[in-house]
């Protein structure tokens, strides 16, 4: 780890100068440049009072932490196809079930349609990529095509299907397939 490099990309991250950081830290412009390429090392007791006017602690400048893998390609999704039922269930965001809400792109064969969901706490909402669809809620049934999209909260038993196929992006808060 290069403490310079991180001092400086902290520094940037608060929008501060050099000068700004050596007049908060009391100490002067050219120091600071120093540290930033790594052309010296601050004591323990200066590069506590650095991360001080930084808003961060020495433990949390030191602690390493894995880069979170923020966008995803089609070799990251898993897929999971029901013959019966005429459809395809492609997870977009690998491991979604931990988070607060869990995106799917949902493929209908003609004839398709997902297994009823029973009532949960939580909320849904669809985009139609192609295709069209009926939406089940309860005893309700409404019709959505290609363009447009549908949100509803999941108090209710509710399905989907489709007689000519479709294609959709479908976001489950909190997780529930």
């Amino acid at each position: 780890m290069s403490i310079g490099s991180k001092l400086k990309e902290l520094r940037v991250l608060k929008g501060l100068t050099q000068e700004e950081l050596a007049d908060r830290a009391e100490l002067s412009k050219g120091f600071i440049s120093q540290v930033e390429r790594d052309l010296t090392s601050p004591s323990i007791a200066t590069l506590m009072d650095i991360l001080q006017c930084l808003g961060t602690t020495i433990g949390e400048f030191f602690t390493e932490t894995a880069d979170e893998q923020i966008v995803f390609g089609k070799h990251d999704f898993f897929r999971k196809t029901d013959s019966e039922l005429k459809n395809s269930v492609q997870w977009i965001v690998p491991n979604a079930q931990k988070n607060c809400m869990e995106p799917i792109l949902l493929t209908l064969e003609a004839g398709g349609s997902t297994c009823p969901d029973a009532p949960h706490e939580g909320e849904e909402f669809g985009y139609i990529l192609s295709g069209s669809i009926l939406l089940h809620i309860g005893s309700s049934i409404y019709k959505a095509k290609k363009g447009e999209s549908f949100y509803f909260t999941s108090d209710k038993t509710h399905y989907i299907e489709t007689k000519a196929g479709a294609s959709l992006l479908w976001v489950s808060s909190p997780p529930s397939f």
